[in-house]
């Protein structure tokens, strides 16, 4: 709720930019896809206000936001549970991601400028330290602020908003994905490809890289959900 005057140091600068029921959707929605909590894991408001020093009306909200998304199972008798992976709805959000991004790779590929093109190359160098520093939780951030910066330079960030927002089940079964498999260098060398293709302004390519590099989580998926099959529904 705009105006709430609980107060939390280590956030400060998201409390001030949104409301709280959005700082507690956004830091447990967080917490979900890193993994922090697990599918089954019980929550409640009480203790999430208790935790993040807010009110229990904006976690209230939040939780039935989360439970839109399918992040989190509300029951009267049960109370709030973190979901077990949804893959009907990972591969939902992965369509249109793949759709939309197909799409928004061939205009930026025709339009991008020198700056974009460096915060690309910028985005690829941290990638590869985060190779050499095994963090599988700042690559799949870096992973998303590379496909964000090609919707900000097609002037379309409320379309890159709509689609993480859908995104929460695909997102998590990537995340998951890392951290089972240490062997990240095919998700950067994906990249580094996009971005050599988006250099040389071959839009073909970069569309059939783009492609290929969004279905790469589902040919692993079956080898995930059998090695954690209680994360799953």
């Amino acid at each position: 709720m705009e105006g709430e005057v609980e107060e939390i140091s280590t956030t400060e600068t998201k409390r001030i930019n949104g409301s709280t029921r959005d700082f507690v959707y956004e830091t447990i929605k967080e917490k979900i896809i890193n993994w922090e909590l697990e599918p089954g894991t019980k929550i409640s408001e009480k203790d999430i206000a208790d935790q993040l020093k807010v009110s229990r009306t904006p976690v209230r909200e939040a939780f039935l936001k989360l439970a839109q998304e399918e992040l989190l199972g509300v029951f009267p008798q049960s109370g709030t549970i973190v979901s077990q992976i949804d893959l009907a709805l990972v591969e939902e959000g992965r369509f249109v991601r793949q759709k939309i991004e197909k799409a928004i790779i061939e205009e930026f590929c025709l339009t991008c400028d020198k700056e974009q093109l460096f915060q690309l190359e910028s985005n690829l160098t941290m990638q590869g330290l985060c190779l050499e520093k095994g963090s599988h939780h700042h690559l799949f951030e870096l992973d998303e602020e590379f496909h964000r910066i090609m919707f900000e330079g097609c002037n379309k960030l409320r379309t890159w908003r709509m689609i993480r927002q859908m995104n929460s089940h695909f997102d998590r079964l990537r995340v998951l994905r890392l951290a089972s498999n240490s062997d990240w260098d095919g998700v950067v060398s994906q990249h580094q490809k996009i971005f050599e293709h988006i250099s040389n302004k071959d839009v073909e390519a970069a569309i059939k890289e783009i492609s290929d590099h969004l279905d790469l989580v589902n040919y692993e998926k079956d080898e995930i959900r059998s090695r954690y099959p209680g994360y799953f529904k």
